[in-house]
């Protein structure tokens, strides 16, 4: 069963079969994540998957990385500062309150359905874009380009 499950979602991953249910995708996380990823992952795929809609969404961890590491998804939820930026296709749209991230992925995801990814950019918040490039400029200011400090991490390897 298990086996015919992940080979659907890899011809649906691959548009090798039309997607029938949702597809979620969570970053691991890094050193710059404020949230526990895992735990807002399992709530938007408890919330998400009662409404059957063929959607692909992500739920990622940062909003320096985040947007542009899952810019095909059709919906995804960036954490940051409190705040989530809710994006369509890579495009910011929103900045929602954390404690709203998952209801915002229901909300979007609904409007993704039932009109489509054009119209739901065309109701970005013009705002949206702004706010989050001052989140994600914060966020680097605070945490750095590396946040897992992995050039430090490198170099104690190569001396062993």
């Amino acid at each position: 069963m298990e086996e015919a499950r992940a080979g659907r979602q890899l011809l649906e991953a691959l548009g090798l079969r039309e997607r029938k249910g949702l597809d979620l995708i969570a970053c691991p996380s890094c050193g710059r994540a404020e949230v526990d990823v895992i735990e807002i992952a399992e709530r938007a795929q408890t919330a998400l998957t009662d409404l059957a809609i063929p959607i692909q969404v992500a739920v990622m961890g940062c909003v320096v990385n985040g947007p542009g590491e899952a810019r095909e998804a059709d919906l995804g939820i960036a954490a940051g500062r409190k705040r989530g930026h809710l994006f369509v296709k890579g495009q910011v749209v929103r900045v929602v309150p954390e404690d709203q991230m998952v209801d915002a992925l229901v909300t979007w995801a609904q409007i993704i359905a039932d009109d489509g990814v054009e119209a739901a950019l065309a109701m970005a918040d013009t705002s949206a874009a702004a706010e989050a490039e001052a989140d994600r400029q914060a966020l680097l200011e605070s945490k750095g380009d590396d946040a897992n400090d992995s050039g430090t991490k490198v170099e104690l390897i190569r001396k062993l």
